[in-house]
């Protein structure tokens, strides 16, 4: 693992709405140790949805 990456990790959002749908996105994981919760659009549901961290 790079130390650019170290601290940041890559992590997998995945729609709430049920259709699959998933953002990539990176978070520090020493100031959010928990899971990343983020409303945004879901094209599949046309809606904006929440998405939620995927472990």
């Amino acid at each position: 693992m790079s130390t650019k990456n170290a601290v940041r990790g890559i992590v997998t959002m995945r729609s709430t709405a049920g259709t699959g749908f998933t953002y990539m996105t990176s978070k520090n994981r020493r100031n959010t140790p928990d899971r990343l919760v983020m409303r945004k659009y879901d094209p599949v549901a046309r809606a904006v949805v929440e998405f939620r961290e995927e472990r």
